[in-house]
């Protein structure tokens, strides 16, 4: 019997993360604390005879970070990266009453520029939070943005472990161009999470279920405590989620309760059950809802921000819900399938008739600016102002996402 085996098992034990034959990219670990014998490592993987060395490795390198000396860790392995390993372990030796404040972060690849508060957000996947095998591919699809949710898509009881999971995903994941968010919990649970999350330098923190300004400074205050303490100068912007009545109400509050809000979005699921009524296709009984939050976004000067169509088969009723979403003032929605991304790009894009008329206003306009003009006029009709604005930043936008601009000179 080897040393570490005969060594007295100590009352530290914990678990964490998951295993089995519908399980990818993730691996359970059994942590105990054993008073002698250094560390033994029982590990089970399919791919032991290539990369078994590897895990062992880096097993024992989480474990002395932690400040872990001496314990039996048993891994079953259904083909975990890297830094899923890393948060796995330190999970479970934290659920051991273990660590002391330690963590065992993984190596960071190089941050992407910090987002612009007005950037294009027309999509943004959610991804469940405690599921790593959605997290390495979610930036080909090429979102506007990934969401890493804490919140709904992640059990109570698996809060601790999503949290170490997106906290290790933000520092090791390449998400391409898409812009990073973190949906934390409903407050003040989302105030731990923030602890672990806001070191790592998200670009957009959500915050559910958001009914009053205060609950907004209170994760402003939080946020900039965690910068100051660490030195960081890199923006984080915010984005309160409305998902009652009473947040429906205070939504222009909301909006304005920090300049760090970049945009506001709704919540319809919630809204509706706040309500008590069915959620339908049409939208009816949530239009009063989403005008209200586009009101409120605009004139507190940030974006507004659609919720999420739940049926992810039909595409075509996606379609007329994103194309009326923008006839009303939103410029992007939330997506939960990556199938559903190319059809809300189509949707929040303008129509080459649009464009094209856009486009011509420009035209109008710098040329009057040229000439020294105050007034602009195209043809025999006059442009008034907020038109020009309009058709600026229509034409903005649509250089942004590739589209061919021609005013017909």
């Amino acid at each position: 019997m080897s040393s570490s085996i005969a060594a007295e098992v100590l009352a530290h034990t914990g678990e964490a993360g998951r295993a089995g034959g519908d399980v990818r990219s993730d691996l359970h670990v059994a942590f105990e604390e054993r008073s002698a014998g250094g560390i033994e490592i029982d590990l089970r993987s399919r791919v032991a005879l290539y990369y078994g060395d590897q895990i062992r490795q880096q097993a024992r390198d989480v474990l002395q970070a932690l400040g872990v000396v001496h314990a039996y860790v048993g891994i079953t392995d259904e083909g975990a990266l890297p830094f899923v390993i890393a948060a796995r372990i330190e999970a479970a030796v934290r659920r051991a009453g273990l660590a002391n404040g330690k963590s065992a972060l993984p190596e960071a690849v190089a941050l992407p520029e910090p987002s612009a508060k007005d950037r294009l957000r027309r999509s943004r996947l959610y991804l469940p939070g405690n599921e790593p095998k959605y997290f390495i591919n979610a930036g080909l699809h090429a979102p506007d943005a990934i969401i890493l949710d804490l919140e709904d898509s992640v059990h109570y009881a698996e809060k601790d472990t999503a949290r170490l999971l997106v906290r290790n995903a933000l520092r090791a994941v390449d998400f391409g161009a898409a812009e990073r968010m973190v949906r934390i919990n409903q407050l003040p649970l989302g105030l731990a999470d923030l602890e672990e999350i806001v070191p790592q330098a998200p670009d957009v923190i959500l915050i559910p279920k958001v009914e009053t300004a205060e609950q907004v400074s209170d994760v402003v205050g939080a946020i900039e405590s965690i910068t100051k303490r660490g030195g960081m100068q890199r923006p984080i912007w915010l984005m309160p989620i409305l998902e009652s009545a009473l947040g429906i109400e205070n939504a222009f509050a909301i909006a304005g309760a920090s300049d760090r809000i970049a945009a506001i979005t709704i919540g319809l699921e919630d809204y509706t059950a706040d309500l008590g009524v069915a959620k339908t296709a049409s939208g009816t009984e949530t239009l009063y809802a989403r005008m209200r939050l586009v009101n409120a976004a605009h004139a507190a000067h940030v974006q507004a921000i659609d919720s999420v169509y739940g049926d992810v088969a039909d595409s075509e009723g996606l379609l007329r819900w994103g194309e009326a979403a923008r006839a009303m003032g939103f410029e992007g929605m939330g997506c939960i399938h990556p199938m559903q991304i190319e059809v809300i790009h189509r949707a929040f894009a303008p129509t080459m008739s649009e464009l094209e008329k856009a486009a011509k206003i420009v035209a109008a306009y710098e040329e009057a600016q040229e000439r020294g003009l105050g007034v602009v006029s195209l043809g025999s009709k006059m442009i008034d102002a907020p038109v020009v604005q309009r058709a600026l930043k229509l034409v903005a936008r649509a250089k942004q996402v590739g589209m061919v601009v021609d005013d017909g000179r």
